[in-house]
């Protein structure tokens, strides 16, 4: 499960990322109300921790447009407002439930549980582009139906380019959602994965394009014709 937090304190936002990739979960993090907004046009997520304070945007504001661009991403909102009124605003604005700070994080785990067990219209978790297809929630690969054995990085790597079908990602950007920004990414250990990916796709290897002096880009059609 991939899962946006939107939150501007920096200890908060980054207990909660570690804590949701121990649970083994992916967690972006957007600093601020615009950041999310881009992140969301940019990314497929199953949920989002979103924070009503924010700068720039408010969570408020961010959710009533990802409802208004028609985004269905279940929204949990974590503000210090207890006010039955702000409670009552914030699931007007769209949210699926919302959480007071300060909050234990197991609370917060069972709540996230319940929204995402919830009936109702949902976006698949499985992302087809031509011959390629990930699953989001089981990280399985597939080219052609067949399935494809992926470590951890490369099934990253596929579906931060299958998310964005045509448009070219950066090496930093990739670096960055594969390491978390650390130290241990170099453009070389990306390219080495890059290189294995391909391997591993096969006939379908031709989808994934280097794009000179800038970095990568996921095919919409075609095999391999490099």
């Amino acid at each position: 499960m991939r899962i946006l937090v939107v939150e501007d304190e920096l200890k908060l936002a980054t207990m909660l990322r570690k804590g949701l990739q121990r649970q083994g979960s992916a967690a972006d993090v957007a600093g601020d109300g615009e950041e999310a907004l881009a992140l969301l046009g940019s990314y497929q997520y199953d949920l989002v921790l979103l924070d009503i304070l924010l700068p720039k945007l408010s969570g408020m504001d961010v959710c009533r447009e990802m409802r208004r661009r028609g985004l269905l991403t279940p929204v949990i909102m974590l503000t210090a407002k207890i006010a039955v009124q702000d409670i009552t605003a914030g699931l007007d604005a769209g949210a699926d439930d919302y959480v007071t700070k300060p909050f234990s994080f197991q609370e917060l785990l069972a709540r996230m549980r319940a929204v995402m067990r919830r009936p109702g219209e949902r976006r698949t978790t499985t992302i087809r582009v031509g011959p390629l297809a990930f699953d989001q929630t089981t990280r399985e690969a597939r080219v052609d139906d067949r399935p494809i054995l992926l470590t951890r990085k490369e099934s990253a790597l596929l579906e931060c380019l299958i998310l964005n079908p045509g448009r070219v990602i950066t090496r930093r950007l990739l670096m960055d959602q594969l390491w978390d920004g650390g130290a241990e990414a170099s453009e070389n250990t990306l390219e080495v994965h890059v290189h294995s990916l391909r391997a591993k796709l096969g006939a379908a290897a031709g989808m994934i394009e280097t794009v000179r002096g800038l970095g990568y880009r996921l095919k919409e059609a075609g095999f391999d014709d490099r």
